[in-house]
């Protein structure tokens, strides 16, 4: 639940742009007259809000009403003048082709299999939505099961996540709609390809589980908000909900609510035996949880409290009859696996006596775990070394059998499948290699490839490095380059430099046709593994959150001054970008350094640090950022918050912001305010434009197409703007 709910929250790494071969010229810097760039006159309003005694004023406050036909015609004339700007740019043409040729590759997922039948996507590679198929088995003949592409004339309409029953007969599965986190679940019948009259709707930042016979399954949602509400950031109160097959979403038999908790979030998931119902309780995106359990052997069997306090993060790995299995840092900041009994949990009424006995199974080791199945008797985990992955097999018992082979260093994901399996799959990926899927025989542990790609891209070509470097306060910090073979260090190399730095989420090696591309220009693809994220654990998490956001910028502004000092490149040579948490990190670091970069590229960020909360799942990252609601909170916020940092004066770096209308995590009102008054301050010719994307949210199942289209607007603004020959990096 809680890796769900990090992908739910924010965005994971935005892949990059790539590949721009066969146009040997030198692309100025200001490809338009600065004359020829003239922004929209945006009204400033006499907003002013007094926090605990401090005035700051939000002129640009009429933005945040995405509704307004104010808005709409400034959303208007500010994407002519970006489009103005960028269609006029050298080369798209050659750079669309290449990207095109990039993304045409096929991309699957790691089978599932119920019953007798295995579940997969499949992307031919040009498709603008994966496909869900089924096949009788690995090498038999697939067939169609749900095709999204048909749901929607523009492709924008996403499978969002699929459930087979455990029988294989029948298929939970959830839409999303234009890039909302909002979901539609639908039941169809696997043999027919029909669907059932079910429909569930209003479910957002949760999963289903079926019950074992097939019969329903649960799920949480919230209630459907008022007109104006979905905003606001006051839509809380998740509940969970039990859906019998056949019946109509309003006679579904609500399983627990908690009224007085109305911030607290339901994950539900049947033990794989079906004996018992386990709900993760989480609180916004705080790294904590608490387990409660339902005996569902047992007619009307409450929901008893097991593990509660939000005193760690707690996620089901798997159950061996009572005993249920978690992975969890308590006591561990890089993770451990525990087993505890469902027979402990306590009175519904008295949570606060629930002591269970916790014993420890596999203990903590110098590395961090990210992930456990349990699989027969054997735990199937995959640790983080350096943000590189490991996979270690452990006995039920939590003895070491062995350390799996892996096809080279990159990133692992996957060995899921029921505790009864007699196979498992894993996925393993870098930035030069795209994601190869491997069958493991839990009979006898041989591994084969099932699926492995065929890119436009020679791999072998290109080198991936670790180097580390101290950040202001001494923190060493890691870092992977990638390159072409043979690179010099002239002080001139294009380079892109990434990271995220937040929410405990880790940055690992992963293949984009975008970086692809990149790299095939003859570029550095850097990415930094800041503190904030999740990469050494709970300790690296904390130390860049909060009061102690400043590190996490500190250490992106280490990480360029690295790159330029061991002549990697050279500031007129550097460009930044980051997404959601990401888009907030490039902000921060362009207004405090914006001398240190020669392009910015800030996607969906958050940019108003003051009122964040008030929108949305806003809410849910006050544990993460603080909130300037408090006195202590609010000095801190205002002192990086983008928006309020921006100064009469500063030359500030070219920049081009994204974001998208229908944007329901990070709404677009951050990214408006945030070109507006930086058009307004902009003291230099360097342009500052904003792309807003229509019908599109916060990046999740993007279709194809437009990933093409984004892509090749924000390359072009790289190119034009990083001073880089193009013909040395043919």
């Amino acid at each position: 639940m809680r890796r769900m709910l990090k992908i739910a929250v924010f965005l994971l790494p935005l892949p990059f742009l790539g590949g721009l071969t066969g146009i040997a010229q030198d692309i100025p810097r200001n490809p338009l007259e600065p004359s020829a760039l003239t922004y929209p006159d945006t009204r400033r309003g006499d907003v002013v809000d007094n926090y605990h005694g401090t005035d700051v004023a939000d002129p640009y406050r009429w933005l945040e009403d995405t509704e307004s036909q104010e808005t709409a015609e400034w959303i208007a004339a500010e994407n002519r003048v970006t489009r103005s700007y960028l269609d006029s740019l050298p080369g798209r043409d050659e750079l669309r082709q290449r990207l095109t040729e990039l993304w045409n590759y096929e991309r699957y997922s790691a089978p599932r299999r119920r019953g007798e039948t295995y579940f997969f996507t499949h992307n031919d590679g040009l498709q603008d939505q994966s496909v869900l198929y089924t096949a009788a088995s690995l090498e038999a003949e697939r067939r169609v099961l749900l095709d999204p592409n048909t749901l929607s004339s523009d492709g924008t309409v996403a499978l969002a996540g699929y459930a087979p029953s455990e029988d294989g007969r029948l298929l939970a599965y959830g839409l999303a709609d234009g890039g909302s986190d909002w979901r539609t679940w639908k039941v169809r019948d696997v043999a027919s390809g029909e669907d059932l009259p079910d429909t569930i709707s209003w479910v957002k930042f949760s999963g289903v589980s079926w019950l074992p016979d097939g019969s329903g399954f649960y799920y949480s949602r919230y209630d459907e908000p008022t007109p104006g509400e979905e905003l606001t950031g006051t839509n809380y109160d998740q509940k969970l909900y039990f859906h019998q097959l056949g019946t109509e979403q309003s006679a579904d038999r609500l399983v627990y609510k908690r009224p007085d908790e109305p911030k607290w979030g339901f994950g539900p998931t049947v033990t794989d035996d079906g004996r018992y119902l386990v709900i993760s309780v989480w609180k916004g995106t705080e790294p904590v949880t608490q387990i409660f359990v339902q005996d569902l052997q047992q007619p009307d069997s409450p929901v008893r409290p097991l593990l509660v306090g939000f005193d760690a993060e707690y996620e089901l790995v798997g159950s061996d009859g009572d005993r249920l299995f978690f992975q969890t840092d308590l006591d561990a900041p890089r993770r451990r696996i525990v087993a505890v009994s469902a027979n402990d949990a306590g009175d519904p009424a008295s949570e606060a006596e629930t002591r269970p006995t916790i014993t420890e199974v596999v203990p903590q080791t110098e590395n961090v775990l990210e992930s456990a199945n349990l699989l027969g008797d054997r735990f199937f985990t995959i640790y983080l070394k350096d943000a590189r992955s490991l996979a270690i097999i452990y006995t039920i018992a939590g003895a070491h059998e062995r350390d799996l082979e892996l096809p080279g260093v990159g990133t692992v994901h996957g060995f899921g499948g029921r505790r009864d399996a007699r196979e498992t799959f894993y996925t393993f990926t870098n930035y030069v290699t795209p994601p190869s899927i491997f069958r493991i025989d839990l009979e006898t542990d041989e591994q084969s490839l099932w699926r492995r790609p065929e890119v436009a891209i020679d791999s072998s070509a290109y080198e991936t490095q670790q180097v580390f470097y101290e950040s202001k306060d001494g923190t060493r910090i890691p870092m992977i380059l990638t390159h072409r073979k043979g690179l010099t260090r002239s002080g001139d190399n294009p380079t892109l430099l990434y990271a995220y730095g937040g929410f405990n989420i880790s940055l690992t090696p992963g293949f984009s046709p975008a970086v692809a591309g990149w790299l095939d220009a003859g570029g550095i693809y850097a990415v930094a593994n800041l503190r904030g994220g999740g990469e050494y654990g709970r300790d690296w998490h904390e130390s860049g959150m909060l009061d102690q956001k400043q590190n996490v910028f500190d250490d992106f502004i280490a990480a360029a001054e690295y790159l330029i000092a061991e002549k990697y490149t050279s500031s007129s040579h550097l460009g930044i970008r980051g997404g959601s948490n990401g888009g907030l990190l490039v902000g921060a670091v362009m207004t405090q350094r914006p001398e240190l970069f020669a392009a910015c590229l800030p996607a969906v960020g958050v940019m108003d640090m003051l009122r964040f909360h008030k929108f949305t799942i806003g809410w849910a990252w006050v544990s993460e950022y603080g909130s300037s609601d408090d006195p202590e909170h609010f000095k801190n916020l205002l002192a990086y918050s983008p928006l309020h940092n921006l100064r009469e004066g500063v030359c500030y770096p070219p920049t081009l912001i994204t974001t998208a209308d229908r944007d329901d995590r990070v709404v677009p009102g951050h990214s408006f305010k945030f070109a507006a008054a930086l058009q307004a301050v902009q003291s230099c010719d360097n342009p500052v434009l904003i792309r807003i994307e229509t019908r599109a949210g916060h990046g999740a199942g993007t279709p194809v197409s437009k990933s093409i289209d984004e892509y090749t607007d924000l390359w072009s603004f790289l190119l034009a703007n990083l001073r880089c020959p193009l013909s040395r990096r043919r």
